[in-house]
């Protein structure tokens, strides 16, 4: 491949192209994979490389944009994970998901958008279940009314309780219970 080639892909940041090489900018001493949508530096100041090992040896660092030293780099990807584990550790403590979310510097929409995507089902979505899974637990090992249920699973409502869990689980939570206990005292 050209350099002309390599400049125009770098140029447009074709990722069609992370891979094939790497590009380096002599002036600010880093190099950069061709997709990166960092600001487009001058031709004069770039140099190329076949693989990163040798962007290296010539003294460039790799760009904290697009990672380059990285085999892959899916940001989306480890956004939404750490999303995820945010809501699976703290989706009964509304304050605490809150401060948690917020710690990502990410937007509430960007949240709902990246989650969306990786997972196909919105955040919300997925914290009922999570809060309807815990809620089956205690429904099934204590003896707390439905109420301190719903608030110890992370709904602030008993009808959005209600609402949810028979929406996931088919049948209100006493049903749940009651069959759960049925299925205990049936040998």
């Amino acid at each position: 491949m050209t350099e002309e080639k390599k400049w125009k892909a770098a140029l447009s940041c074709d990722v069609a192209y992370d891979g094939q090489f790497f590009y380096g900018v002599k002036t600010t001493g880093i190099f950069c994979r061709p997709s990166c949508k960092s600001k487009s530096p001058k031709r004069e100041h770039v140099v190329f490389f076949d693989t990163a090992e040798q962007a290296r040896k010539y003294g460039l660092r790799p760009c904290k944009r697009c990672r380059p030293d990285l085999l892959e780099f899916q940001p989306q990807k480890e956004a939404a994970e750490e999303i995820k584990l945010i809501y699976q550790q703290f989706f009964s403590d509304h304050i605490q998901l809150k401060k948690e979310l917020k710690k990502l510097g990410l937007s509430r929409n960007r949240i709902t958008q990246i989650f969306q995507m990786q997972y196909g089902k919105a955040p919300t979505e997925y914290l009922n279940e999570l809060r309807i899974s815990r809620a089956k637990e205690l429904l099934m090992d204590t003896k707390d009314n439905i109420l301190q249920i719903a608030l110890q699973s992370g709904f602030e409502s008993l009808s959005t309780f209600y609402t949810q869990f028979r929406k996931v689980a088919g049948v209100s939570p006493n049903e749940y219970r009651e069959a759960a206990a049925d299925k205990e005292q049936t040998p």
